[in-house]
């Protein structure tokens, strides 16, 4: 409603009243945005009180109760403002718990190679992360290209037994050899080669040429198919490194029985070394994987490729190509990793670790039901 003509004239007992609500305005003005909602309505207050004596009679009757109908709605006014004004201040000062979510890093489909991504301190327990479990995409390595990157290899086969020089590119959105890569676990790139029936492996190291052209002495004693992994990282528009890694299919030619996969088990032989696995593998949650060589004392586990050890992990079936966190110390005198297994089904896990200068392999069945 609006407030009572100018013409009319309020009685002088309406002043303290309308005095009082002057002062209602200097307190909320200390409320910032709601002093400027309580301005307008103060303003609207008549002020013929002021003016000069009040008027006897019906007129004064009358003048009265139109100054209590505004004493009245100007007093509303004032509430309804004030609580406007608080509920703007909190709006503009806080921020809802629900809010802070939104604060939270997205997760990726492309998964990480070892070595790359958040690091866990001793002492933590298994755990999610945004966009864990088996939908979300936690392998890689199932496509030539990624991330506006693709390998090319070239030649896709080599005689069984044969040391071959395998040699490939890595070729930008652009066409043109990547010759810029960065260091990841000591070096530019790692590529893996792991046989489809999951045997074969290898873990190496090439070298790059000025053109962008990699080599690398490969021998595969098999015939079959094989996958070869490329693993690497870049460097983004922003900055960050971008970790990738490419897949490619390689064949040896001749007459292949693929070899059975080992039952699942907690103990791998590696060179002259018993190696005790703990740990969970759960779909859709990163849980620690333990690797300790029994009878080593932790002090003669030397790093490899700057780490205590090395996880790799393929999928059966696709190859998909698993994302492993790994800890950058000990823990309890064993070289912790940190496993997300996207889907049931087998994997094969292979750990990678070094004792007086020499690597070796210790090899498990995930059998994830």
């Amino acid at each position: 409603m609006p407030a009572p003509p100018a013409t009319e004239v309020v009685p002088a007992k309406a002043a303290p009243a309308a005095k009082a609500a002057s002062g209602v305005k200097a307190a909320a003005s200390t409320r910032g945005a709601a002093a400027s909602t309580v301005a307008p309505a103060t303003e609207a207050v008549p002020t013929t009180a002021e003016e000069g004596p009040a008027v006897a009679g019906p007129a004064a009757e009358r003048g009265t109760r139109l100054g209590n109908t505004g004493l009245a709605l100007l007093v509303g006014g004032l509430v309804v403002a004030l609580l406007a004004g608080f509920g703007l201040g909190r709006l503009g000062s806080g921020t809802r718990p629900a809010d802070r979510s939104a604060t939270a890093p997205p997760v990726t489909g492309a998964a990480l190679s070892a070595g790359d991504g958040h690091q866990h301190g001793p002492g933590t327990g298994a755990h999610t992360h945004p966009g864990d479990g088996a939908t979300q995409a936690q392998v890689t390595g199932l496509s030539v290209n990624s991330g506006g990157y693709t390998v090319q290899p070239q030649a896709r086969t080599q005689p069984a037994g044969v040391r071959t020089d395998y040699r490939f590119r890595i070729v930008g959105a652009d066409g043109q050899p990547a010759t810029r890569f960065a260091v990841v676990h000591d070096k530019q790139l790692h590529l893996v080669v792991v046989g489809r029936d999951l045997s074969g492996y290898q873990h190496l190291h090439p070298t790059m040429a000025a053109d962008g052209t990699w080599t690398v002495p490969l021998t595969l004693a098999r015939p079959g198919g094989y996958r070869i992994y490329a693993d690497f990282s870049v460097t983004g528009v922003d900055g960050k490194t971008v970790p990738l890694v490419l897949g490619v299919d390689h064949q040896v030619p001749g007459a292949h029985t693929p070899a059975p996969l080992p039952p699942a088990a907690q103990q791998s032989t590696a060179g002259p070394f018993t190696v005790t696995m703990t740990g969970t593998p759960t779909v859709g949650v990163t849980v620690p994987l333990s690797f300790r060589p029994d009878g080593v004392e932790p002090s003669r586990l030397e790093r490899y490729l700057g780490a205590y050890g090395h996880l790799v992990v393929v999928r059966e079936g696709d190859l998909g190509y698993v994302h492993v966190h790994p800890e950058p110390e000990l823990v309890d005198g064993t070289v912790r990793f940190w496993l997300t297994a996207p889907s049931t089904g087998r994997y094969r896990a292979f750990f990678d670790f070094q004792v007086d200068g020499q690597v070796h392999t210790a090899q498990y069945t995930l059998d994830l039901g």
